[in-house]
């Protein structure tokens, strides 16, 4: 491991405003380019990036925007719907955000004539998560400060409504059980819910608070990761309710947890965008201390490459990516 973890962005990418949100298609999309989604103040960017470490003829990053999509409030929250794909004809995109009114939008695209929103009501507090059903794309799940988790179809109705006993903050659908369905609350209790019966199966408890962030790990579904308080903490669901690792990581409170998509090790957090000046931390089960620590003065959102290990930030107009060894 290099013995200084503090470094800049491998790479960035210019944007036109302050970008509160981004997100990499977590799916296979039928194309070698990677979709990248980030949000603004009032729109949604979608572009497709490809990296040096994927292809050799390409120095650093190649970036290039396909469209922008007018939001008209700040963009919260971005889902890539399992929908999407630019190697059918005409191209799918597919997404979902959250934003300061606290409606959910669902966009779909041809990347041409077709560009059409419908919106989703019924949270009456801020949208804290919200993610589409990974396998068929025809539901997606929010979580709100109003202390409910719901399901929707894409014609807007609610399917399910579960009440839950504090704000919801995270909510992450098993990748391969498509009933199951995991809710983190700020209270720090992780629920699991059984969405054919609308039971909860299953609790783990963090005993800190506030928890603000918790991630299912895609490559390890025993493994749950979130950050409360100033801590990480990791979780094997076949061994106990409570942390099997936890460790103090952002003096000023964690934010963000995401589990990495190619190592079920790694996994990124970041402190409260625009506290400190290095709040975005690379961490590897194996190591006692950060990987790498992110140097940057404001930051918020965090997503994985889907195929690589590296992580995208939102920045003061712009994007920032850093890239980390296995």
């Amino acid at each position: 491991m290099k013995q200084d973890a503090t470094r800049n962005a491998a790479y960035t990418v210019d944007c036109e405003d302050y970008v509160h949100v981004v997100e990499f298609n977590p799916f296979e999309s039928g194309d070698s380019g990677n979709l990248i989604a980030y949000g603004g103040s009032n729109y949604v960017v979608i572009g497709t990036c490809t990296f040096q470490e994927e292809e050799a003829d390409i120095a650093g990053i190649q970036y290039k925007t396909l469209r922008t999509f007018q939001h008209g409030v700040r963009v919260d929250g971005i889902a890539w719907s399992p929908e999407t794909r630019l190697d059918s004809l005409p191209p799918v995109i597919k997404f979902c955000t959250s934003a300061a009114d606290m409606k959910i939008r669902l966009f779909t695209s041809d990347l041409q004539d077709k560009n059409e929103y419908k919106v989703l009501e019924g949270h009456s507090d801020f949208i804290n998560g919200l993610v589409f059903e990974p396998k068929e794309g025809q539901e997606l799940a929010s979580v709100s400060d109003d202390h409910t988790c719901r399901i929707w179809n894409l014609e807007g109705m609610q399917t399910a409504h579960f009440v839950l006993h504090s704000p919801g903050m995270s909510v992450c659908w098993h990748p391969e059980e498509t009933f199951k369905l995991m809710v983190a609350e700020k209270n720090g209790t992780i629920r699991f819910y059984d969405l054919l019966a609308q039971q909860a199966i299953l609790s783990l408890e963090s005993e800190q608070m506030p928890l603000m962030s918790a991630h299912w790990c895609l490559k390890n579904t025993f493994k749950v990761g979130a950050v409360a308080g100033n801590d990480w903490l990791i979780w094997d669901i076949t061994r106990s309710s409570y942390p099997q690792d936890k460790r103090p990581v952002h003096m000023d409170q964690a934010c963000l947890f995401r589990w990495s998509t190619v190592n079920e090790n790694l996994f990124a957090t970041t402190g409260y965008p625009g506290k400190m000046t290095s709040q975005f931390q690379i961490h590897h089960l194996g190591h006692p201390q950060p990987v790498l620590i992110g140097s940057v003065a404001v930051g918020s959102g965090l997503s994985w490459h889907r195929t690589l290990p590296l992580c995208a930030i939102g920045g003061d107009h712009k994007l920032l990516f850093w890239v980390t060894e296995m």
